[in-house]
């Protein structure tokens, strides 16, 4: 005799199983990262990264505008600086013409309501190609917190709603907190990448805005991937420190972190799927091995599930598509 209870019941047809979902997305869930250029009329496509663009800021405007006409509500901004600005101490990063400050009023004038949030690192603008100041091999941690300060200052100055620190000082969620409270900006969030492991799936990015390190590696300040529980405790001292959002980065990779960030923080959380889970599942669909759309969604929809609240992904502009 068959039980009485049998599961297959609700898998019965797709508008049941639609029905029953525990996990969808929306438009709404997505923000999309954009890398800015110097210069004019230029889509430069990414080697590394098939159908992925880098955008002058006349061309970025109309970009943005067409995220928002397929209800993408919010944009993550990264800038690729040019060789001969780039110092040790990341002194263009905060000067008022700088790329990024531009980049930022100039979308702020063509979408008002998008929702702009702006990568707060030192990697972009180091001639070493590290997160922080660098001092013999050491990356310092104190006095890069002071440029990165400087820094969110003005993005916040240049119109950004949400500053996004990923570069793992200690502290820096604090220094940058009370930067923005010292000078009135007490509306402007802060996201903090309060989870960036040092991961292996970064190098298309780091091709994206030419920002390899130039020695070593991240791991004295990016977490170690065999560690678990330390996202907890990095998560609870971020959003003490004045964190209103979570970013755990890589994605997929790191689910198992987001279900505990989940059960155990109570504020958004959002995820990157990042640029090395991008290229691979283009590189896959390319040669036929994989069906691109039907595992991009399975992998997104994982993130969802896992709880995410937010997801920062190169593959928005398709899902949405797929969605719609």
């Amino acid at each position: 005799m068959y039980p009485l209870n049998r599961n297959r019941r609700l898998r019965s047809k797709q508008s049941l199983r639609n029905l029953i979902k525990e996990s969808s997305l929306h438009p709404h869930d997505f923000i999309v990262p954009l890398f800015i250029i110097e210069g004019t009329n230029l889509k430069e496509e990414i080697p590394s990264m098939p159908n992925y663009f880098r955008y002058s800021l006349d061309i970025i405007k109309k970009e943005v505008k067409l995220l928002w006409d397929i209800g993408v509500q919010g944009v993550l901004l990264f800038v690729k600086v040019e060789e001969h600005l780039k110092d040790n101490f990341g002194t263009e990063s905060f000067k008022k013409n700088g790329l990024m400050q531009k980049a930022i009023r100039e979308i702020k004038s063509s979408v008002p309501d998008m929702t702009i949030m702006t990568d707060v690192a030192l990697d972009p603008y180091s001639s070493y190609g590290h997160d922080g100041i660098v001092k013999g091999n050491k990356i310092l941690n104190d006095q890069t917190n002071v440029v990165l300060s400087k820094m969110a200052l003005s993005h916040a100055e240049a119109g950004a709603d949400i500053v996004a620190p990923s570069d793992m000082m200690d502290g820096r969620v604090l220094s940058i907190r009370k930067t923005l409270e010292d000078n009135g900006f007490h509306d402007i969030g802060i996201m903090s990448y309060a989870v960036k492991y040092a991961s292996n799936f970064y190098g298309p990015f780091r091709d994206a805005l030419d920002s390899k390190p130039g020695f070593g590696d991240k791991k004295t300040y990016q977490m170690d991937f065999r560690n678990r529980s330390e996202a907890i405790a990095e998560a609870k001292s971020d959003i003490e420190e004045g964190a209103d959002i979570i970013m755990v980065k890589p994605g997929i990779s790191y689910l198992d972190v987001l279900r505990d960030l989940k059960n155990q923080v109570h504020c958004p959380l959002a995820i990157y799927q990042v640029s090395g889970e991008y290229s691979m599942l283009k590189a896959a669909a390319k040669e036929g091995w994989l069906d691109h759309d039907k595992v991009m969604m399975e992998q997104l929809v994982s993130m969802k599930r896992a709880g995410a609240d937010i997801i920062a992904s190169y593959f928005a502009k398709d899902a949405i598509k797929l969605l719609s």
